[in-house]
């Protein structure tokens, strides 16, 4: 598995493997396509891991094959940034498809498929259950252990017409109104003060006040004497309330897009910028080199095919 990265990723919607599934690359992509695309995604598919497990291939014929593999709309290499802030960093993954794409599917995928997806690892196989613990004793000569009685369970007696006891946790404005008398003892309010007082102090909580600010409110520039607190509070929680802001939009975190990697060069751009998954000057120099050069293998058996006519056409 691909840990630092180039780990191969399955596009969707492909078909069915076929014998014949690459059948007009020439030999060396072929064999190279179809060990790839027996990987399980996750594997690790960068030029120094293929070349070690492709012995008859080094690392220069590898890299040759993946950029034929990837203009031949096979593969794309795409980098991607995960974390946040100062954690982020960027991640490798190569996308493949048994079924070859045309730039403009692989523009449309790469612009859609989100980073989280992308980095999403392969899952982990589950831990097999512990076995089972040895029996010991007559058990383990192969002896049934005897029955052991189990003494009978007495339940505790239950009081009739008992009904639990339910405890409601105070709001933090009701809090906030009991905290007044401890603070200042001309404000000292009742509990059903409290509880008369809550949704008004409550409105002052939903307009985006702390309750440091409501109680400096309620307690500043107190008269001397005070014959009703909960009088004077009712009438500055009214009073006093604050307005009713408008809520912030939420802002929606920036979409991180996906950067195509060159397969020839590794220099990264944007999906539509990367034709046939490569930039624009490895492009033109793929451009200007023309086809590839015959296979050498195609080379001897054509040959041999040629000689073979010749010997076929000779007078007996």
């Amino acid at each position: 598995m691909a840990k630092p990265g180039y780990g191969k990723r399955s596009a969707p919607g492909q078909q069915a493997r076929t014998r014949d599934d690459f059948a007009l690359l020439p030999t060396r992509e072929r064999y190279v396509a179809g060990f790839v695309d027996h990987l399980p995604d996750g594997a690790a598919m960068s030029v120094k891991q293929l070349a070690k497990q492709l012995p008859l291939y080094g690392q220069q014929a590898i890299s040759t094959a993946l950029k034929a593999l990837s203009v031949a709309g096979h593969l794309r290499r795409v980098r991607c940034p995960v974390g946040a802030g100062d954690e982020t960093r960027w991640i490798f993954r190569t996308f493949w498809s048994r079924t070859a794409r045309d730039n403009e599917w692989w523009t449309t995928y790469l612009a859609t498929e989100t980073a989280t997806q992308t980095a999403a690892p392969a899952p982990a196989p589950e831990a097999p259950a512990p076995p089972p613990a040895r029996p010991e004793g007559p058990a383990a000569a192969g002896q049934a252990p005897e029955p052991t009685a189990v003494p009978p369970q007495r339940t505790p007696p239950q009081a009739p017409d008992a009904e639990p006891t339910q405890t409601t946790t105070p709001s933090p404005a009701y809090l906030a109104l009991a905290q007044l008398g401890r603070n200042d003892h001309r404000l000292g309010l009742s509990a059903d003060d409290c509880t008369t007082l809550d949704p008004l102090a409550t409105q002052w909580l939903e307009r985006g006040v702390t309750t440091d600010y409501l109680t400096s409110t309620l307690t500043a520039g107190l008269p001397t004497q005070i014959d009703s607190p909960a009088g004077l509070i009712r009438r500055r929680l009214i009073d006093k309330l604050p307005p009713q802001l408008p809520a912030t939009p939420n802002t929606p975190p920036p979409t991180r897009r996906l950067l195509v990697e060159c397969t020839d060069c590794g220099r990264p751009g944007p999906p539509e910028a990367l034709p046939d998954g490569l930039c624009r000057p490895c492009h033109t120099t793929h451009s200007a080199s023309g086809p590839p050069s015959p296979d050498p293998t195609q080379i001897a058996a054509v040959k041999a095919h040629m000689a073979n006519l010749r010997d076929l056409l000779k007078p007996v």
